[in-house]
């Protein structure tokens, strides 16, 4: 888990100035992996009591434009936040529960995936939500077939 400091010099590295908000908002996405903005504005709040859920939400934008954090939002879903950028990794959803957890990449360089066509676009990402029911909620229900 990177340190306060640590979090100070991405964000000098970043070109963004350094402020307690954006030091607790880089820690709160590290604590809690795939976080709504809710669960991260309460993280926030528990060291920063001051801090307005419009600050939560500006921080947000400013250090997922700065490529900081990455906004995924499974279909559904509300926007998580996540603080792992630096590879093209997929997620795995609980259709039940909602839990979300990384899968990497599986074959190849970015994008993971080679598209039949490509539409003349110059492809540099592929996202795969794979879906299921986790490890825990297939265990309480009935086995259930998916469209």
């Amino acid at each position: 888990m990177p340190s306060p400091s640590d979090f100070a010099d991405q964000l000098r590295d970043s070109d963004l100035r350094v402020t307690r908000p954006r030091v607790a908002v880089l820690d709160a996405v590290h604590s809690h992996p795939h976080a709504d903005t809710d669960t991260i504005f309460g993280a926030v709040r528990t060291d920063l009591p001051e801090v307005s859920r419009q600050a939560v939400y500006d921080i947000l934008a400013a250090l997922t434009d700065a490529g900081l954090l990455r906004r995924i939002q499974p279909s559904g879903s509300l926007a998580r936040y996540e603080s792992r950028v630096s590879d093209n990794h997929h997620h795995v959803v609980c259709r039940s529960c909602g839990v979300i957890a990384d899968v990497d990449c599986a074959v190849g360089e970015a994008p993971c995936l080679t598209a039949a066509v490509d539409h003349g676009f110059v492809l540099d990402e592929a996202e795969v939500i794979y879906w299921g029911l986790c490890s825990d909620c297939s265990t309480r229900e009935p086995s259930r077939s998916q469209p």
